[in-house]
């Protein structure tokens, strides 16, 4: 088992990993007729566009987790306003109707076409800000400690001061790894009920 950094080989198993894991931390993939959808958001934006800070986990049956993320939120933000999401929303229509009666793959969608902004509250004190992803069979074994270890080291050689996640209120699991990891609650007045942002300082080199 090994960490390195992201390849464009490794580009379909991180939407893999994405899919597999996108149910509060579980497989997702009943939901999507489109399984590509999660990866567009929340994986391979970074392995395309800041694959300095895209690290993933190889065993031997092939990339099963990935750490990416970026050193500036505010920035990255601007960036996917201007070389990701627009390609992407000519091929997924926005949709119509309540919220409530959309589905999974409309939610996502949505989110495509309106991402939600990272509150400043968050971005202003913890600039950087990751996603970590690990498959079944790499969890519980401490191996995202190690990829969390690895990412934020790379993250301060960047000059990254804090890091924040943004966390499913309702995934207990990453919610627990967070904490343990050095990660607390942080206080946010205009951002989604769903989502608890958390934030810690990024280690000394």
């Amino acid at each position: 088992m090994r960490i390195r950094r992201v390849e464009p080989r490794d580009i379909e198993a991180l939407y893999a990993v994405s899919l597999a894991t996108g149910l509060v931390g579980d497989d997702a993939s009943h939901l999507y007729n489109d399984g590509r959808l999660i990866g567009h958001i929340y994986s391979a934006p970074y392995a395309n566009l800041e694959p300095d800070l895209a690290l993933v986990i190889v065993d031997a049956d092939g990339v099963a987790g990935f750490a990416v993320g970026t050193g500036d939120t505010e920035a990255w933000e601007s960036r996917l306003e201007q070389d990701w999401w627009p390609s992407l929303r000519s091929g997924y229509p926005r949709p119509i109707g309540p919220p409530a009666h959309w589905s999974a793959e409309q939610r996502r969608a949505e989110m495509i076409h309106a991402p939600e902004r990272t509150p400043n509250a968050v971005s202003k004190d913890y600039p950087a800000h990751l996603h970590l992803n690990l498959l079944p069979r790499l969890q519980g074994r401490g191996v995202g400690w190690t990829l969390l270890g690895r990412w934020l080291a790379l993250a301060r050689r960047k000059g990254a001061a804090g890091v924040h996640v943004g966390v499913n209120r309702d995934n207990a699991r990453a919610l627990a790894f967070w904490a343990r990891s050095g990660f607390h609650p942080l206080t946010v007045v205009d951002g989604s009920p769903r989502t608890i942002w958390m934030g810690r300082a990024a280690p000394t080199p």
